[in-house]
């Protein structure tokens, strides 16, 4: 084990202090949140990087989202739906691979009925050692209560942000239906799942306060599961077309949808949510291929999520066009990971990786002003 740096004195985590350091540019400056960030990360969660192996069971939607390719009304898509046993083949690939998890994802499905799914969470309860995350958006309580029964543990469900004007241009609601993500996330919770948000860095119409009100909202919901990544724009989506410059926000407050913005949101997540999980996504790996998870794990990211979807459904569930490796068998990209995370220093975790809370005694890092 590599020993413990030296703590240093906590930063500032106020808004304004995080909406600072989220338009802070030097990149002397910078090293001190990437340092800070690490060093939470390593305190809390150790050097082992968990590896949750991603299964996109259905590209259908019946949602409207501004920003999601999956969206209904969406054309030119070769929609699929994986069966049980499809699901149930790509978890025991995960298994076999040596992950702990499985997150089953999906567009909001009608057609992923309750019984279904809780027969895929038996199934893959019965036939490996794996937990199980479902990200299947909104979902009623009697849904989520059938699939805890059934054996899910997890529950991942952004809420996008925090700014409810904005929150309800991008993601109208359903007909008779009014859209409440932060209370599903508060029920979720009182039904036993551990759960996960996150937000996109630099969606038209975000401001700085506003990207510094949702890191903030992480640590005011005790998140046990955070993802951050950067918004990437879809042509079949109005936030990816010409209509896009009639949604953002004005030069000085709008937020881009770059790299550097997102590695300091994801930075301040873990200063913020010490010992939340947090991956290194692969939409910012879509977006820096060379080196974009390294990144992420370097600054305080500690879970990846390689993908077990077989590829012919891989490169047909296109919430946004180019998307890292889209066309890697599951064993390729199996290694590829390893490959990367060793060379970082890191190991491979073992087993589920859930949220284990820890306690920092006299160390400074943890002393933030809450």
């Amino acid at each position: 084990m590599p020993s413990v740096p030296e703590a240093r004195p906590a930063l500032c985590l106020d808004h304004a202090c995080v909406r600072a350091w989220l338009r802070e540019t030097d990149p002397t400056v910078l090293e001190t949140l990437w340092a800070e960030a690490d060093q939470t990360r390593s305190l809390h969660m150790g050097d082992e990087v968990h590896l949750r192996g991603l299964i996109e069971a259905s590209s259908h939607c019946i949602r409207h989202c501004l920003y999601c390719g999956l969206r209904a009304p969406s054309e030119g898509l070769e929609r699929y739906r994986m069966d049980g046993a499809e699901i149930l083949t790509c978890a025991q690939e995960a298994a076999r691979l040596g992950y702990g998890s499985v997150v089953i994802q999906a567009g909001e499905d009608p057609g992923l009925t309750r019984a279904f799914i809780a027969e895929a969470v038996r199934a893959i309860k019965r036939h490996t050692p794996l937990a199980v995350t479902l990200s299947l958006g909104e979902r009623s309580d009697e849904d989520l209560l059938a699939w805890r029964d059934a054996g899910a543990d997890r529950y991942l469900l952004r809420f996008e942000t925090s700014d409810p004007l904005l929150y309800r241009r991008i993601h109208p609601n359903l007909p008779g239906l009014v859209s409440d993500r932060l209370a599903q996330l508060a029920r979720m919770r009182s039904m036993g799942y551990e759960i996960g948000t996150g937000v996109m860095v630099g969606i038209p119409g975000q401001t700085w306060d506003t990207l510094a009100k949702d890191l903030l909202r992480f640590r005011d919901l005790d998140m046990d599961m955070i993802g951050i990544g950067p918004f990437l724009p879809s042509p079949r989506t109005p936030l990816g077309g010409p209509q896009a410059a009639t949604w953002t926000a004005p030069p000085q407050e709008q937020v881009p949808n770059d790299e550097l913005t997102t590695l300091k949101a994801l930075a301040l997540a873990r200063l913020l949510c010490p010992d939340a999980n947090i991956p290194s996504t692969t939409a910012l790996a879509t977006l820096d291929r060379a080196q974009g998870r390294e990144l992420a794990l370097m600054r305080g990211a500690n879970v990846v999520m390689p993908n077990v979807t077989p590829p012919h459904y891989r490169a047909r569930y296109e919430i946004y066009p180019g998307k890292a490796c889209v066309n890697e068998t599951a064993v390729a990209c199996q290694e590829c990971l390893e490959g990367r995370i060793q060379r970082l220093g890191r190991k491979v975790g073992k087993g589920p990786g859930g949220r284990v809370r820890t306690e920092c005694k006299d160390l400074n890092v943890c002393d933030f002003d809450h």
